[in-house]
């Protein structure tokens, strides 16, 4: 038979050597489009469902600018309305087998061996739905796949499970699917965004033909229009974790000509911008026990928003301002002594002027406005760390060096070992193979990049702790069950 081909996979003999199971963090389904019509018709009937299709497979501007979209206009329409590239053959088509695998949940599960996984998280490919700005589409269409979903995976839930997918617009819709995906369909992962894009409100309301030109990113928790702390004590309630898959296709990646240019770097865009709002906007600070993941992205700019946050706390918050920045401090006269004796001719027409305002432009900062941390109530720097290790996981894919970085105790401040999870991203077009992802991953230590510990924590009990500290239940049933037991049990 065909799937036997890669039955002795350098994947599966590496899983064989260890002592612990392999989670997959971020698999993906590639959802046949004709059968998720068929489930929009189901849940909003027909007329919807055609509408539907008619702004997916026609691109038309208000959806996604999706390939269609892009595909229909001319090189000088893409550049008039700025219309980014967006991938093309999004999943691999060489090996026919693994486009299969992608399409059919038997299959994979058939061959979750071969891969070296003992257990699969699965995400949608069809991020297009959650992203509609028709709101009766976007909402119908993320209800359809939940159900689609579920239905596809449920005989296969000793090894893999679907994340929901939960529209992000407001708040109460957010809420509404999770209750519908967890509550009533028992799905236990949950696919959000990490941002949301906005009408400019000015624009919105003056020139509203303009007004999908005209947006703002709204990373959910710091200076949102909406409040979505309802929606994290959901999560809390429900015991799940909200997982952020979102592409950063805005600002400097928005080519017109080249979707690589776009792609490099555009997960981890979205990834950070939801992230530092989560701690500046102190939702960690009110939610402490809420775990996140941010998915496909890697975790360098992980480490990277880490350590510049220590570094902005120390320079920008009140007290330091205060002392080392606020005009006040300025020593008016001395400042006139020194532009007297060394502004010469060019600084003597000001010097009056200068010797009232100390060479500063006026300044009208309030005591609120100079506080920027005052949501996020930081103390010290212990308090800084204990604000975004313990509550932060981050998907990274096989080929991605950048782990290392994550398990670099003299990098990251006080010791700290970023959470990375291994995610394999099978299904989509930077996986020609699905059977070479875990090996590809373990060169990590072959390469002496991080150690076997290390890539225990990457591949099993980071991503078994995201979900099973939230849910103490997630894995119940399943073939790692009593791995993860013993797993929480020891921490």
């Amino acid at each position: 038979m065909p799937w036997d081909q890669h039955k002795d996979s350098e994947s599966a003999e590496i899983r064989a050597r260890l002592d612990h199971p392999v989670i997959d963090g971020d698999g993906h389904v590639v959802e046949y489009q004709p059968m998720v019509f068929d489930y929009v018709e189901q849940v909003a009937g027909r007329e919807l469902a055609d509408r539907l299709r008619k702004q997916i497979e026609g691109g038309e501007r208000g959806s996604d600018g999706g390939r269609a979209g892009w595909n229909g206009y001319t090189p000088e329409q893409r550049d008039d309305m700025r219309v980014y590239r967006p991938p093309f053959f999004m999943a691999p088509s060489k090996n026919t087998l693994d486009r299969a695998t992608a399409m059919l949940p038997a299959l994979f599960r058939k061959r979750l061996d071969e891969f070296g996984i003992d257990f699969a998280i699965v995400y949608t490919s069809t991020f297009r739905l959650q992203k509609l700005r028709d709101d009766e589409l976007r909402q119908a269409g993320c209800r359809a796949l939940n159900l689609m979903l579920t239905d596809l995976f449920a005989p296969y839930a000793d090894r893999m499970t679907p994340a929901a997918v939960i529209p992000m617009v407001t708040p109460d819709e957010a809420i509404a699917e999770l209750e519908f995906a967890v509550g009533e369909l028992g799905m236990k992962a949950a696919m959000t965004t990490a941002y949301v894009p906005r009408a400019v409100p000015k624009i919105a309301r003056e020139a509203p033909e303009l007004a999908a030109y005209a947006q703002w990113i709204d990373p959910l928790a710091l200076g949102s229009p909406f409040d979505y702390d309802p929606l994290w004590a959901k999560c809390m309630e429900l015991k799940v974790a909200p997982t952020a898959h979102s592409t950063g296709f805005f600002g400097a990646r928005a080519s017109t000509i080249s979707y690589v240019y776009n792609h490099i770097g555009n997960f981890g865009a979205a990834g950070e911008a939801f992230c530092k709002a989560l701690v500046l906007g102190g939702v960690t600070a009110r939610f402490p026990d809420l775990k996140f993941g941010f998915l496909e992205g890697g975790v360098g700019w992980a480490c990277s928003l880490y350590n510049d946050l220590f570094e902005h706390w120390q320079k920008r918050n009140a007290k330091a301002m205060n002392e080392n920045l606020h005009p006040r401090n300025i020593d008016k006269a001395l400042f006139a002594e020194l532009v007297e004796a060394y502004g010469g001719k060019t600084f003597a027409a000001y010097l009056e002027r200068m010797r009232e305002d100390g060479g500063e432009r006026r300044n009208d900062e309030t005591k609120a406005d100079l506080d920027e941390w005052a949501s996020c109530p930081v103390g010290s720097m212990e308090d800084l760390r204990d604000l975004f290790v313990p509550n932060f996981y981050f998907g990274c894919e096989a080929d991605d060096r950048m782990v290392s970085a994550a398990f670099n105790s003299k990098l990251n401040r006080f010791g700290a070992k970023l959470k990375a999870i291994f995610s394999s991203d099978v299904g989509h077009w930077d996986v020609p193979d699905m059977a070479k992802v875990l090996a590809e991953s373990h060169e990590l230590v072959t390469e002496e990049l991080i150690t076997e510990d290390d890539f225990r924590d990457f591949t099993f009990a980071n991503a078994a702790e995201l979900h099973a500290s939230m849910n103490p239940e997630f894995f119940k049933g399943t073939v790692i069950e009593k791995d993860v037991e013993k797993l929480m049990a020891a921490k």
